[in-house]
């Protein structure tokens, strides 16, 4: 997997990448919802908003999380019937050679 992302707040803003550290930690651990799950949604809100890096790497995230092709594909039919084909052009776009 790429680096982090925000792998330069690590020198730049050590306080700022320790909070969205712990942030993702907190969001991300198992709960009343599965890691899986919640990547799945992370991955639906990022198709909606076009963020093609992030569908990349939680689509990634999902599938090392126990994700199927078929869970993605329909997390996607979500993000289309809330974010509209814009979410879908992003998605193609994001996992043109990964799935």
């Amino acid at each position: 997997m790429a680096d982090h992302p925000l792998k330069m707040f690590a020198e730049l803003d050590p306080k700022l990448y320790e909070l969205v550290e712990s942030n993702h930690e907190l969001v991300f651990e198992e709960g009343a919802l599965s890691k899986k799950m919640k990547l799945l949604m992370a991955l639906a809100v990022d198709a909606a908003v076009k963020a093609t890096g992030g569908v990349r790497a939680l689509t990634l995230q999902a599938l090392q999380a126990g994700a199927s092709k078929e869970e993605i594909a329909e997390t996607l039919r979500v993000a289309h019937y809330i974010g509209g084909i814009g979410s879908v052009y992003t998605a193609a776009e994001a996992l043109r050679d990964v799935l």
